[in-house]
Formats: C-alpha cells, sequence, structure tokens
C-alpha cells in the first residue's frame, strides 16, 4: 500500500444546482395570461417536487441569489442521475424556463470522507451517517454555494500526503465545523468526474453572518489556508411558492 493511499468515500444522492438569471425585459413584456400560464406550470413541477420529497426519494430547495451571477438556484437531491436528467428536461419545457437564462450549474454526488470513519464497522448502518448522505434540504433562511478543489502544486500537493498527514489536517478541520452545529448546515457534494471542481460546498444558515464567520475560520486552518482553493461564492435567500410567485410579480 502506497503511503499516499486514495481515500474512500460514501456516495449518497446526486445534486443538481440549476442557477438561473431571469429576463426581466421579455418577462415584463409578456402578457399577464402568457406569465400566468407560465407560473401555474411553475407550480406544478413546485407540486411533484414537493411529493417527492414527501416520499423520502429526494429533495428540493428554491432560493433567490443576490448579485449579477444569478437570480434564482433550483437545488435537486435525487437518487440516479437520470432522475436529475429528467428533472431538467422538464424544468427546461415550461413556459416560465423560456424567460430564463442558465449562467451556472453544478453537478455532484452527497460525499462522506473515511477520515473520521471507524475501521471495521459499516457506516450505512449508522441512522446519523445514513441522514447525511439522503438529508432532506433544511430550507434555512440563507444559502451559500461554492466549488472548490485541494491544491496539486509541486510543494502544495494534497495528494502526495501520506493517509494519516491528511487524517490530521481533517479532523482539526472538522472540529471548527462542530462549532457551527445548528447554526450552518454543510452538505459536501463530490464533483471529480462530474464537473470543474472536486467539490461543490452548499451552507445553509438563519443568519447569513455565519456564512462570512465560519468560512473566515476555516481560512486560518492548514486545510484551507495552505491546500484550498476556492471559486465563486452564489449567496441568497429561502423562496418557497408563495414568496417566488411574489418575486416575478409585476
Amino acid at each position: 500500500m502506497s503511503t499516499n493511499e486514495a481515500l474512500l468515500t460514501l456516495e449518497g444522492w446526486y445534486t443538481y444546482h440549476n442557477f438561473r438569471t431571469i429576463n426581466w425585459e421579455k418577462w415584463k413584456a409578456a402578457s399577464a395570461d402568457e406569465r400566468q400560464a407560465a407560473l401555474d406550470e411553475l407550480s406544478t413541477l413546485l407540486h411533484v417536487w414537493a411529493e417527492n420529497e414527501e416520499k423520502q426519494e429526494g429533495s428540493t430547495a428554491v432560493y433567490s441569489i443576490l448579485g449579477h451571477k444569478a437570480d434564482l438556484v433550483f437545488m435537486f437531491l435525487r437518487p440516479t442521475m437520470q432522475e436529475l436528467d429528467e428533472i431538467k428536461t422538464a424544468f427546461n419545457k415550461t413556459r416560465f424556463a423560456a424567460y430564463t437564462e442558465a449562467p451556472y450549474s453544478y453537478v455532484s454526488v452527497v460525499e462522506l470522507s473515511n477520515y473520521v470513519h471507524n475501521p471495521g464497522e459499516d457506516p450505512k448502518a449508522n441512522p446519523h451517517v445514513r441522514e447525511r448522505l439522503y438529508p432532506i434540504l433544511p430550507k434555512w433562511e440563507h444559502i451559500c454555494f461554492y466549488p472548490m478543489n485541494k491544491k496539486r502544486n509541486l510543494q502544495d500537493n494534497w495528494y502526495m500526503l501520506t493517509m494519516q498527514e491528511r487524517q490530521e489536517m481533517m479532523r482539526s478541520h472538522g472540529m471548527i465545523g462542530r462549532k457551527y452545529a445548528g447554526k450552518v448546515k454543510q452538505i459536501i457534494g463530490g464533483s471529480v468526474g462530474f464537473d470543474d471542481w472536486e467539490w461543490g460546498v452548499t451552507l445553509f444558515a438563519n443568519d447569513p453572518l455565519e456564512f462570512k464567520h465560519i468560512v473566515y475560520e476555516m481560512r486560518f486552518d492548514e486545510v484551507s489556508a495552505r491546500y484550498g482553493e476556492f471559486g465563486n461564492f452564489l449567496v441568497g435567500n429561502v423562496l418557497n411558492e408563495e414568496s417566488l410567485k411574489k418575486l416575478l410579480h409585476v
């Protein structure tokens, strides 16, 4: 066995972040009947997704996004990639989709590492582990999403470290996250081979300052300070069917 052995991971539901911008000029130019028809189709999909979640066959969350990068994000968790593809196609066929564009999306699978698991036990037999692999999205007030990599530079190459070195650093990293239990809900999506980055991180909180606090504190941890690379951050506010319709009202 090599000193820098590959990490075994646990995978759960597949994830799809569908970011959308709204063409407000086109939306406002549409007749009231056309807009209502578009909203009705979107409402039908929202109900389908809610029923899926009630059956515990996946989960869905909708958030508005601040800044110029997007206006909305639809986040989906499903057992298979085929189901995510069906969701994407069904959405794209709606009248509402014609008034939007897709500036960004992200595909991954809910992932847990074995850095902290006890050897010899079946982790998926643990209810706590299963809850993390197949989570129901919390619909807390705010969302924060960002992609990240571990560095592969000559001097700072995460993948050339030994398993013991990585375990020790990740244990320290995890202790910081535990301080935010109940304040921040984190879902890690492994995306090696699926998307442009190695992980997509989704955070949920009822106080948006908790995003700033946890990300800032983790910057000082060696895992992030020395080995972390980060993409764009996208942050927003939760939407339900009523608040989504209010946002789209003109």
